[in-house]
């Protein structure tokens, strides 16, 4: 019966909350769940406002956003358009492409130090 006790008067101890504990923890469960849109998506739904087939509220309550991430989006999207039409932004490349062009660069530059050091070599034996 004693060792009952003393599980329970553990846990109630461990349950002690220290201040503003219950705070972070609400926003680690938000930031755990919350939804993440990947850039398709931003676009589907911001293309979606844009036909006006229902409104921007409805839109928002299907999608499960509020209204100001949708104009956000849709402010991000119009930004977008207008750089790229000036011919502002570059397209940026991804890991993949970099990756690749990391390996040719370094493949190159074995090639062009073995080239220099066979040059030299042939130098020598022309002396």
């Amino acid at each position: 019966m004693e060792e009952t006790t003393q599980v329970v008067e553990r846990t109630e101890e461990e349950q002690q909350v220290s201040p503003g504990s219950t705070a972070r923890l609400i926003r680690n469960v938000r930031k755990a769940t919350r939804r993440k849109f990947t850039a398709e998506d931003k676009i589907r739904i911001v293309l979606e406002g844009f036909r006006k087939e229902i409104p921007v509220s409805e839109l928002c309550r299907q999608e499960r956003i509020s209204s100001a991430i949708y104009y956000t989006w849709l402010r991000d999207f119009m930004e977008a358009g207008k750089a790229r039409l000036k011919g502002d932004s570059l397209r940026s490349a991804n890991e993949q492409e970099v990756r690749n062009l990391k390996e040719e660069n370094a493949r190159l530059k074995e090639l062009v130090a073995e080239q220099a050091l066979q040059l030299q070599v042939f130098k020598k034996s022309l002396r």
